[in-house]
């Protein structure tokens, strides 16, 4: 690649630096909840989404929540693939954005519908602290990532007069 090329790319992604952001948000949003609705709600039968009624509201509750994940991941990777057709995509901060939007969703999954709401639990045991203690800590651990990733792609502000 010649030096102009490389210019307009970096031209490129600062003008699409938000829908970098947005795609890996959206796309990191419904990876996780796809995730934990397929290994904790189907495959390890741990919890439903809504579990303060029938076992039958309960999957209902899990195929709305599924639907939602999927909406989420599609709208990203439209997101994902305008920008590759535009030549607008930045892979760190698209990163930064799936890492950001997976830990903010957990997050508000493990405080929020688990303690606040009680609309579920992680796993029905006794010792509950632990599983929400390692749930969140792997939330807060994907939010601190991401937002060192998006950190680091920040739109620079050009400064008059300082030759930039």
């Amino acid at each position: 690649m010649d030096k102009m090329s490389n210019t307009k790319n970096f031209a490129d992604r600062n003008m699409y630096s938000k829908r970098n952001l947005w795609a890996g948000i959206l796309f990191g949003l419904g990876l996780v909840a796809f995730f934990d609705e397929t290994v904790f709600h189907q495959l390890l039968h741990w919890h439903h989404f809504y579990d303060r009624s029938t076992t039958a509201a309960g999957l209902v509750s899990d195929g709305w929540f599924h639907a939602f994940s999927w909406f989420a991941t599609v709208g990203g990777l439209f997101l994902f693939a305008d920008l590759r057709r535009r030549n607008g995509f930045w892979m760190k901060r698209w990163i930064g954005g799936i890492l950001l939007g997976a830990g903010v969703f957990q997050f508000y999954d493990g405080t929020v519908q688990h303690k606040i709401m009680r609309i579920h639990q992680i796993r029905y045991v006794d010792n509950v602290i632990l599983y929400d203690v390692v749930w969140n800590l792997i939330a807060a651990a994907m939010i601190t990532l991401g937002g060192i990733l998006v950190f680091e792609t920040r739109r620079k502000k050009k400064v008059k007069g300082a030759g930039l």
